[in-house]
């Protein structure tokens, strides 16, 4: 009788670009020894659009459209660091007024971020019903983007100098109404997943981050925090008008999948009580610095002309970028977005290097995923909060 033998080689598995839970294009080639990872490869590159060569053949104006298309759900970020460049290098002051909206809008774009973070990666580990959950408070967050803005996802809001519409009649309160409302959802998610035994069996010591390993890898926000690193470009920076609201970095030491999630739900909490703040304490005055229109180059339009009449009736302003080099960034939801800009006295920048979180976030992958279950794959990954527009720009 012929007895079976036990294959003993490895099996090369292709996870994605297509699977349900990647969250987006990513694509995985991962060696299998039965259900232990032995290895794992990340593939890149699915949704590359040339993002940073457009940049340096439009102007800011031109190209503030396309930025939302970096992290698509976090998107007043990447229209808060692609006007804080231009405004640094011209030194263009922006009114009070327009830096409170700026917070708030970016506070509530967090939150928004945050969710649909949540509800897949609950999703991905077996919990269904956070998934539908979530859409419910992150429909009034775009309720409250559509009234401001006119669009519910690509807001184009962001201008040099401020913003391009002031907040609409009745629009405070309304936000505030949502606040409250909010922060009951966020003791229904705790009450939910936070002490489900199931939820913490999947994420409590799943894909371990030391503090100095994060540091090394060049992790940052909810990463690089959830390992015992309190630092938040909010409180170090002190860009728009963070110090002038009461609030705390969330930190846990844990540095695992779970960490991770208490960061985030307390982050949610924390802007929260920011957006109370600035609905409260929001100024009067302009909500977009007309001193910006000095940089505007477009020639002054006959009314007679044929660029009057028959092209456009107003010109696209271009901000002429002066000869220097800057860096500059953000606190987004997923980490430290930066942007390298080098100025060369054109409306166009002559370079335009985006730093985007994510793409940072996912390099330590492989090496969580080593010696893990295949299961805990989806986990990590989902811990790790990946938007592949901005991996791969």
């Amino acid at each position: 009788m012929t007895v079976l033998a036990t294959r003993k080689d490895l099996m090369i598995v292709n996870m994605g670009p297509h699977h349900p839970s990647m969250h987006g294009v990513l694509r995985l080639i991962i060696t299998l020894d039965g259900e232990d990872v032995i290895d794992c490869e990340p593939i890149l590159g699915y949704l590359h659009r040339g993002m940073e060569k457009i940049a340096e053949n439009r102007t800011i104006i031109q190209y503030l459209p396309y930025v939302t298309r970096w992290d698509y759900l976090a998107t007043m970020f990447t229209e808060a660091i692609t006007v804080n460049g231009p405004e640094q290098l011209g030194n263009i002051q922006v009114p009070k007024r327009a830096r409170y909206i700026r917070v708030i809008m970016l506070e509530l774009s967090r939150i928004a971020s945050h969710l649909l973070w949540l509800g897949p990666f609950m999703a991905d580990i077996g919990a269904q019903t956070p998934f539908f959950y979530i859409f419910r408070e992150r429909e009034l967050i775009y309720d409250l983007f559509e009234a401001a803005t006119g669009m519910r996802m690509m807001h184009n809001y962001f201008r040099i100098g401020g913003v391009a519409a002031d907040l609409p009649h009745g629009w405070i309160d309304k936000c505030l109404d949502f606040c409250d409302y909010f922060l009951t959802g966020v003791a229904e998610y705790q009450k939910l997943i936070t002490r489900n035994p199931i939820f913490l069996e999947r994420v409590e010591g799943v894909g371990v981050v030391g503090g100095e390993e994060a540091i090394n890898w060049g992790l940052s926000g909810p990463m690089l925090r959830a390992s015992g690193i309190q630092w938040d470009l909010r409180k170090v920076d002190h860009y728009e008008c963070y110090d002038e609201f009461d609030w705390d970095v969330q930190w846990q030491k844990e540095g695992d999948s779970l960490s991770r999630y208490l960061v985030r739900i307390g982050e949610m909490t924390e802007s929260i009580k920011i957006i109370q703040q600035a609905l409260e304490g929001i100024p009067g005055g302009p909500y977009e610095n007309l001193e910006a229109r000095r940089f505007d180059k477009a020639k002054d339009s006959d009314w007679n002309d044929f660029d009057y009449r028959f092209l456009s009736k107003k010109t696209s302003p271009t901000f002429e970028l002066s000869k220097q080099e800057l860096y500059v960034r953000v606190e987004a939801p997923k980490g430290e977005l930066g942007v390298f800009l080098i100025g060369d006295r054109s409306a166009f920048p002559w370079r335009w290097k985006i730093r985007p979180p994510g793409f940072i976030n996912l390099q330590i992958l492989p090496q969580l995923v080593k010696r893990m279950k295949l299961a805990d794959i989806m986990t990590i990954l989902g811990s790790i909060d990946i938007i592949m527009g901005e991996v791969d720009r």
